[in-house]
């Protein structure tokens, strides 16, 4: 039987709640004040079945937790309930390509605990020592099992993890269907067309050379990833041309799109999805031609300032529910069969997350040696300084 002294009331508690969330006290204090450390402790010991695998919320992780991630990737109200959790805030720095990110490191003092690169990018990551083997013990959420390997698979280099699963998607474009004058817009001959003819000064592409100059070699039905010195000069002449049309050179286009200073742009099925949700007339297109189909990760860069706090995030966002909220919020699909249980039928139905096999079969993952081609590079910065 408690005694009097160890009661606390609702409102005592939810101003330690309070506290906690803005960081005036720590989780320990949290746990200790209210009496849910001991609970917790006890229901671990006694009943285990009882209690959901949270490693992330186990031990002093310090106050922070530095991301760097792409725009509008994650659900917000995740990274409140981590900081609740664990007492670490959770720092977002937001890119607009893996150029970005791989230079960042390359320069060395990035400050990033956690980020989240794509498929085609890792083994330079492990060539380049710039990135640690996950410790998979330290992820009790991650189940291996649960992913499909094509999507997961990238992760793993020389018999090596690295990098975990985040979620996939592909490369198309987002078109306002109330400016095509009732003209459907499906091939990225049409994209390209358009941009230098109705929708000049309303049309937009990604600061990102892997996307950018793939689609403009997609034009001429070229191969995505080519670094053939011909193709190359011909997807320089389209781009140079159609660069007086553009609006802007921007990876984080929603904010243009949704007030119609953009009539079409490059997009990622999660920008895709949240755009024709909040505004039906804005389709999404996976070009006829083809294009990119991808998936990103989360990893470790080497000497991450704060580790445990990477690890305590990577495990709260492997956790199903928690990545069933990453999904609705953000709109990509995911590989992991748990969460995908668990998500509503009409989503896993959806054409932009899901598109035919018709559509998908001329998608190309990325190839590393786009990352670091000279060429590409130097197309794009001649592209963007013309």
């Amino acid at each position: 039987m408690s005694r009097k002294s160890d009661f606390i009331s609702r409102e005592k508690f939810m101003q330690e709640l309070r506290r906690l969330e803005k960081g005036s006290v720590t989780r320990r204090h949290f746990l200790g004040v209210t009496g849910l450390g001991a609970a917790a402790a006890v229901l671990g010991a006694t009943m285990p079945g009882l209690m959901p695998r949270r490693a992330f919320a186990a031990g002093d992780i310090g106050d922070r937790v530095v991301l760097a991630t792409w725009p509008n990737y994650h659900d917000p109200a995740n990274f409140e309930a981590f900081t609740a959790a664990t007492g670490a805030a959770v720092q977002v720095n937001v890119f607009g390509s893996n150029e970005e990110m791989l230079a960042k490191l390359q320069a060395g003092g990035s400050g990033w605990d956690v980020f989240v690169p794509t498929n085609y990018t890792i083994t330079t990551y492990v060539d380049a020592d710039l990135i640690v083997p996950i410790d998979t013990a330290r992820v009790p959420n991650y189940d291996p099992a649960a992913f499909e390997a094509r999507f997961a698979a990238p992760g793993t280099v020389d018999g090596k993890l690295y990098a975990l699963s985040k979620n996939w998607g592909t490369t198309g474009f987002c078109v306002n269907s109330k400016h095509t004058g009732g003209v459907k817009v499906e091939t990225w001959k049409q994209f390209w067309n358009m941009t230098m003819d109705g929708f000049s000064g309303r049309t937009m592409v990604h600061d990102y050379q892997l996307t950018t100059i793939g689609n403009a070699l997609k034009y001429f039905g070229y191969s995505f990833n080519s670094i053939d010195p011909k193709e190359l000069a011909d997807a320089e002449k389209l781009l140079i041309d159609a660069k007086p049309h553009l609006f802007a050179i921007n990876s984080d286009y929603q904010p243009s799109m949704r007030n119609e200073d953009a009539w079409m742009s490059m997009c990622w099925t999660g920008d895709g999805k949240q755009l024709h949700t909040d505004l039906p007339e804005i389709e999404f297109v996976i070009g006829r031609e083809g294009g990119e189909i991808w998936s990103d990760f989360y990893a470790i860069p080497k000497g991450a300032p704060h580790l445990d706090a990477a690890y305590a995030l990577i495990d709260f966002l492997m956790t199903p529910d928690i990545n069933k909220k990453e999904a609705l919020a953000h709109g990509y699909p995911v590989a992991d069969s748990r969460v995908n249980a668990m998500l509503p039928p009409e989503l896993l139905n959806d054409p932009i997350l899901y598109p035919a096999a018709d559509l998908l079969s001329s998608l190309e993952f990325g190839a590393a040696a786009t990352l670091t081609d000279p060429n590409r590079a130097e197309l794009m910065a001649r592209f963007k300084s013309a």
